[in-house]
């Protein structure tokens, strides 16, 4: 049974399991668990198998295999913010397998704790007693980039818990950066209780088949390491008794972690994850986790419940199941550290895409999520690129795009790094910051950043006020869409940037600069209507006649109460969209039929009403449960064929929560 009962079926394009960085992300793109291994958020294989026995008959709940054991019947998914509840019936017994993922935003020591907590729950059915077992085993691949790579298994003494390991021979630590890796450093965990539990390492066959016959994994490791997964398929497994189950449920739980031991290059300066920043090592992790199992599951649970209610209460059923599927794929594709003198440092990775670290155009359609729920979050994700641009290596007078390739932030890539101008994004990067700094000052309400990066602000500022109205032949950040002259929406951002960096002055205390910026803005928004207009709508650009696109811009105008576009604007404009819609989605502009998840829901939040704002989630919703592309959710599809068409697993999901920001 659902959760939530009135709330519509959703069927996830991929289904968060494990949920924490870039390198720890697991995810299961199938229908059911059973009907095959999970992956990586890249697609790559990290295999998790998971069996049930009761009074000896076996059957599977997870994964491909082994062949000869059949699946059971999966009779629900339910996903929420924090969670992914699967539910079976098998052999007179209930089966609730739940993946928790502690990601409680206002408690960084939880949130960046790399422990994903399996609860698995059984209740007898037919009002008879079971003797139930359960087995659970994750593959050697969740600790090597490719499978030919070799690694070591290890047996450890923590208190009170039985805990195996893998990792990598070779620990090339942050030595790797792209986009299409996985990580091959730092150890992979499994462990639960000893008082139910017993570990093994060894290969799949051998933990599986000890399982099938005798119902626990074998006593004894096999250890012969180092072997690569490709050659011995090595698994780190647990079986978990239940004894005699009637019908009180009776629940055991296991912790899946991984310790990276170094997240972050930043500026040459290795920076270990955040949550081991005062040294408290893995075994302790481990021994917490399980201590606080109990207290940790209660919180998540009313975090999950509360959010809901607030999702729903705003945008309805739909959109809250939309927002809840984004919530874990927007954290878990940053990683958070603490530099040497304490400052709090979130990087993005740029997932599917190019791999960048700390994109600047990411942060900002992300930055809703955390505008919401922890800015601390958002200013440790500007700031380094604040610093940054305060150096002597950054030499240009606007925004940088990046800091690097992930794991390594050690200075901008895109367009050449810092060699040229070519393919930067000038307006876009400089109007994002502005913003961005705005925003998380308001949410502060202190102007401590922006007065510690005022003269960086300040330029960037005079630049827009120079090139921003009506842009150069440049890049926005839909720069899949390629260059652009004269780029209507981005002369939004433009202006909207000004307008906040009035309101910084404002917030400062100097009102003559403040009114100075505010009525020069408000004059660029003046020429920009007679710029733009075009009938009954505004143009994609001010030199395309008969064009349109989406000014999602516009959506800030209102988040911090600017007043420089009359209301006339934005509902011109929303009236258009609304005759433009495809199937699954409104497109982006008039130039494709591709649209961004992210950008469509920002549109909507400008809407007058929350039946308005329904008719453009309805599609997205569609988009979700009818998408061919079993993918962690993408933000860039087709409005005609619900296919992605780039992108996936990326930060900037967190953009659907704008419309918390702004209750109608």
């Amino acid at each position: 049974m659902s959760l939530h009962a009135d709330t519509p079926a959703v069927r996830p394009p991929s289904v968060p399991l494990v949920t924490h960085t870039p390198y720890f992300s697991i995810w299961s793109p199938h229908d059911a668990l059973h009907q095959g291994w999970s992956t990586h958020w890249t697609g790559t294989t990290q295999a998790m198998c998971g069996l049930v026995r009761v009074d000896g008959k076996v059957g599977r709940f997870m994964g491909g295999g082994p062949a000869d054991v059949e699946p059971i019947q999966q009779v629900n998914l339910t996903v929420t913010a924090t969670r992914s509840i699967y539910e079976f019936e098998f052999a007179g017994i209930h089966l609730n397998v739940e993946f928790l993922s502690p990601l409680v935003p206002d408690d960084l020591d939880l949130l960046t704790r790399p422990v994903t907590y399996l609860t698995i729950g059984v209740t007898s059915t037919d009002n008879t007693a079971h003797e139930v077992s359960v087995y659970f085993d994750c593959s050697g691949s969740i600790a090597v980039n490719t499978n030919d790579q070799p690694i070591y298994g290890a047996r450890h003494r923590v208190d009170g818990l039985e805990t195996v390991s893998f990792r990598s021979a070779e620990q090339p630590v942050l030595q790797k950066k792209g986009d299409h890796l996985r990580i091959d450093w730092g150890t992979l965990y499994l462990s639960s209780s000893s008082s139910y539990s017993r570990a093994c390492v060894s290969d799949a066959r051998s933990c599986r088949e000890a399982f099938v016959l005798e119902g626990c994994v074998p006593a004894s490791d096999d250890m012969r390491f180092p072997r690569s997964v490709w050659d011995e398929s090595p698994v780190l497994a647990l079986s978990l008794e239940y004894g005699e189950v009637e019908a009180e449920s009776v629940s055991r739980f296991l912790c899946l972690a991984y310790d990276e031991e170094y997240a972050i290059e930043y500026f040459e300066r290795k920076l270990v994850p955040y949550w081991n920043r005062a040294g408290i090592g893995i075994s302790k992790l481990l021994f917490d986790a399980q201590a606080e199992a109990s207290e940790v599951r209660r919180r998540c649970i009313a975090f999950d419940l509360t959010l809901h209610k607030e999702l729903a209460d705003r945008g309805g059923e739909k959109y809250a199941k939309i927002a809840e599927l984004a919530f874990r794929q927007c954290l878990a594709a940053h990683g958070i550290v603490e530099d040497f003198d304490g400052t709090l440092l979130m990087f993005s990775k740029e997932n599917f895409s190019n791999g960048c670290i700390g994109t600047v155009d990411v942060t900002y359609p992300g930055s809703p999520f955390f505008l919401r729920f922890n800015p601390a979050m958002l200013r440790a994700q500007i700031e380094p690129i604040l610093s940054y641009a305060g150096t002597p290596r950054w030499r240009f007078p606007f925004a940088p795009h990046d800091l690097g390739t992930y794991p390594k932030a050690n200075g901008q890539v895109y367009g050449g790094g810092e060699r040229t101008e070519d393919d930067q994004m000038p307006v876009e990067e400089c109007g994002n910051m502005l913003i961005l700094a705005a925003a998380v000052c308001k949410a502060e309400q202190s102007t401590e950043l922006a007065v510690k990066y005022w003269k960086t602000l300040s330029a960037w500022a005079g630049y827009l006020m120079q090139k921003g109205l009506d842009p150069d032949n440049q890049l926005c950040t839909d720069d899949f869409a390629g260059h652009l002259a004269h780029n209507a929406n981005l002369s939004v951002k433009a202006i909207v940037a000004l307008g906040a960096f009035g309101q910084l002055c404002e917030m400062r205390g100097d009102a003559t600069r403040a009114q100075i910026i505010y009525q020069n803005a408000k004059r660029m928004a003046d020429q920009w209507q007679r710029l733009a207009r075009d009938g009954d709508a505004y143009r994609l650009a001010f030199d395309r006649e008969g064009t349109w696109s989406q000014k999602y811009n516009l959506v800030w105008e209102r988040l911090l109460g600017l007043k420089l576009f009359p209301q006339d604007v934005i509902d011109l404009e929303i009236a258009h969209y609304l005759t433009m819609q495809n199937e699954f989605g409104l497109p982006l502009d008039s130039r494709a039929d591709y649209t961004k998840l992210d950008w469509v829901v920002w549109t909507a939040t400008m809407s007058p009403s929350r039946s308005t704002f329904e008719r453009f989630i309805d599609p997205l919703f569609e988009y979700v449960n009818q998408t061919s592309s079993r993918v962690p959710l993408s933000d860039w599809h087709d409005t005609k064929n619900a296919k992605q068409v780039g992108f996936q697993a990326r930060s900037v999901v967190g953009g659907v929560y704008i419309p918390l920001l702004n209750p109608l």
